[in-house]
């Protein structure tokens, strides 16, 4: 009589927990999907007629894809560059992780930059073995109200053997700039400046100079009527090294 006690409350037991373990479960599934709705993924490639980057031609002729992830104010991203001279030996290649977080017109970021290029093979290696394709940048930009949208960004090497200057010194490499938004009928239009305000390794500036003056133009190519391919244009200026360009761009979406 006891045994068949016992078995009985084993099983009375077993149907009392069963719907509170499934229920339990179905919570945490419900969570589980909850926050991946809260996640949004951006995926992109950029094709364009060459790479210049704060009013420094890198290369040629590149495509240059981008995946970034957000949740809330936080994004976590990645985006690369390789020309078409790049072969498994040699030729232009980046990649770049970055981090931000945007909390009312403020937004705060990181960025890794690896440039040491195609065929280089020590992505994973570290000054102490003779390399020194890692930069860490900080950055911080404020976006004013709608009436007047003009963008303030600061960005500031702090990390890297390529950022040091021949006493072996941090150069903290620092390009600021300021672009504003507008547009002409269906065409948005951007006018941007930026300049190095104190001596730069990266940059090759000896104090404060322009290095970007830029007017950008886009627009959506529809071709069907779900269906468009935006491209842009680009007239860059760079007063320190007096050169100019004008760079054409298209981008899959």
């Amino acid at each position: 009589m006891n045994k068949k006690r016992i078995f009985l409350g084993f099983v009375l037991m077993g149907m009392l927990l069963n719907p509170m373990m499934s229920s339990k479960a179905q919570s945490e599934s419900e969570v589980s999907e909850s926050f991946i709705d809260k996640i949004s993924v951006k995926l992109y490639g950029d094709a364009v007629s060459s790479y210049v980057w704060r009013g420094f031609r890198q290369t040629g002729f590149s495509i240059q894809p981008s995946l970034t992830a957000h949740l809330g104010g936080f994004s976590l991203g990645a985006w690369g560059s390789t020309d078409f001279n790049a072969s498994k030996d040699s030729g232009f290649k980046e990649v770049d992780f970055f981090a931000s977080y945007t909390v009312d017109n403020f937004t705060i970021a990181a960025t890794d930059y690896w440039w040491d290029g195609e065929g280089a093979f020590h992505y994973f290696s570290t000054p102490e073995d003779g390399y020194s394709g890692h930069m860490l940048e900080g950055s911080l930009s404020y976006t004013f109200p709608e009436k007047f949208p003009l963008t303030a960004s600061w960005n500031t090497f702090f990390l890297g053997e390529g950022n040091k200057k021949a006493d072996g010194d941090n150069s903290f490499s620092t390009y600021v700039e300021l672009s504003y938004p507008f547009s002409v009928k269906e065409v948005d239009l951007h006018l941007a400046v930026g300049f190095t305000p104190w001596a730069s390794v990266v940059y090759g500036t000896d104090g404060f100079d322009f290095t970007q003056i830029r007017l950008g133009a886009s627009k959506e190519i529809k071709i069907t009527d779900s269906f468009g391919i935006p491209i842009s244009g680009n007239i860059i200026a760079n007063p320190f090294t007096e050169d100019i360009y004008f760079v054409f761009g298209l981008r899959i979406q």
